[in-house]
């Protein structure tokens, strides 16, 4: 009639005179099932006697802004597998220290590594030497330098790689009044006082 495109008309959307109870239960299973996504709800709906599809729940759940909370990670357990709990959670400022080596390469494909040293309760990073080649020497003169500065924390956290579990390192650390805490191969977070 006036040449406009077909497209262009469309009819108001209408809910059924329902909707609003329809709303209010489908909140209500949401609030009691908080994992549950709109599929399990529209089953529930149904089950309840609710004649509805899964597309109306979905319209209805997408204009609610109803969502599916994220899962919450689960924290890594405790204990090693003989009942023993070895975990140590640091829990004052250089109670424990942790030191482990990230290897790179340069552009021209050179290697090198670095030495990072953190405080594991204020996760500040205390040190970070950089070198093509670190052995347990270049260890010991940080760890120097970072007790000279700050003190000796009460204990030092590594994997057990060469550097870390040579017996200089492990005499030295001794000496000066630390412990060691070594985390078991394979298990991050594990550890061997």
């Amino acid at each position: 009639m006036l040449r406009q495109n077909r497209s262009t008309q469309r009819k108001a959307p209408r809910g059924g005179a329902d909707e609003d109870r329809l709303v209010a239960d489908m909140i209500e299973l949401t609030r009691q099932y908080g994992r549950y996504g709109y599929r399990r709800i529209a089953a529930l709906l149904r089950d309840a006697g609710w004649r509805v599809n899964d597309k109306r729940v979905e319209r209805l759940w997408r204009r609610e802004g109803l969502k599916v909370p994220m899962k919450q990670p689960k924290k890594g357990r405790l204990w090693l597998n003989d009942g023993s709990c070895v975990r140590l959670r640091p829990e004052y400022r250089n109670h424990v220290w942790s030191y482990g080596f990230v290897h790179h390469r340069t552009d021209d494909r050179k290697a090198f590594r670095t030495l990072n040293i953190l405080d594991e309760h204020s996760r500040e990073c205390l040190a970070i030497r950089v070198k093509r080649k670190l052995n347990s020497t270049e260890v010991i003169d940080a760890l120097t330098d970072l007790f000279i500065l700050r003190g000796v924390p009460a204990y030092i956290r590594s994997d057990n790689g060469p550097e870390f579990i040579a017996q200089a390192v492990r005499d030295w650390i001794a000496a000066v009044g630390a412990k060691t805490a070594y985390i078991e191969p394979g298990s991050p977070g594990r550890v061997t006082v």
